[in-house]
Formats: C-alpha cells, sequence, structure tokens
C-alpha cells in the first residue's frame, strides 16, 4: 500500500464519537450482522468489528471468544475474593487466640 507520511493512504479517520455511535447502533440491532450495519453506515466490515472488540476491552484483530470466557473471568475473581475472606476470618482468629494465650502467660509468668 502506497504510504504518505507514515499513514497508508486509503485509511480513513473516524472520530471517537462515531465508532461509538457505530458500536451502539449494531448493539441496538439484535438481528443485524456485521456486514449489514457497516455497509449502511459505508465503513470496512473489518473496521466495525475490531470498533466492537475495542469496546468489549479485547484487542482488535483477536479471535472472539465466547462470552461465557469473560463470565469465567469474573467468576474466578469471586471465588478468589471468598477464599481471602476466608483466610482473613481464620488469620484473625489465629491472632485472637494468640492474643489470648499471651496475656494468661503474662499474668503467670514472673521473671
Amino acid at each position: 500500500m502506497v504510504q504518505e507520511n507514515g499513514v497508508p493512504v486509503g485509511m480513513k479517520h473516524y472520530p471517537a464519537e462515531f465508532k461509538a455511535d457505530a458500536v451502539a447502533l449494531y448493539r441496538s440491532r439484535p438481528g443485524a450482522t456485521i456486514k449489514s450495519v457497516a455497509a449502511g453506515l459505508g465503513v470496512n466490515t473489518e473496521t466495525l468489528r475490531n470498533w466492537l472488540r475495542a469496546a468489549d476491552g479485547r484487542r482488535p484483530g483477536a479471535h472472539s471468544a465466547p462470552p461465557a470466557a469473560a463470565r469465567t473471568g469474573v467468576d474466578d475473581v469471586q471465588a478468589e475474593l471468598a477464599a481471602a475472606r476466608k483466610r482473613i476470618r481464620e488469620l484473625e482468629e489465629e491472632r485472637d487466640i494468640l492474643r489470648k494465650a499471651a496475656r494468661y502467660f503474662a499474668t503467670k509468668t514472673r521473671w
């Protein structure tokens, strides 16, 4: 592709608002395809697909992952949080036992 000032000629730059509106338009039409929405907006199909990936927080050009995979990440975080809270409770209980033991032995020991 011919380049001019480091930018390939023919590449269009779209404002962020246009990109966000295009993503919102696609998502507001449950039966629409990326191809049909892209054609209606006059943008390349891959361009719209990349905007959708970017809006989902994925890297443009990455293969799509099933939504369950994203949910699994949330479930993993929730499980890790629950385990951390359980461990905190255990440590607090151990600390309290040690404090009581220290008080007990402090009164019984006369050096």
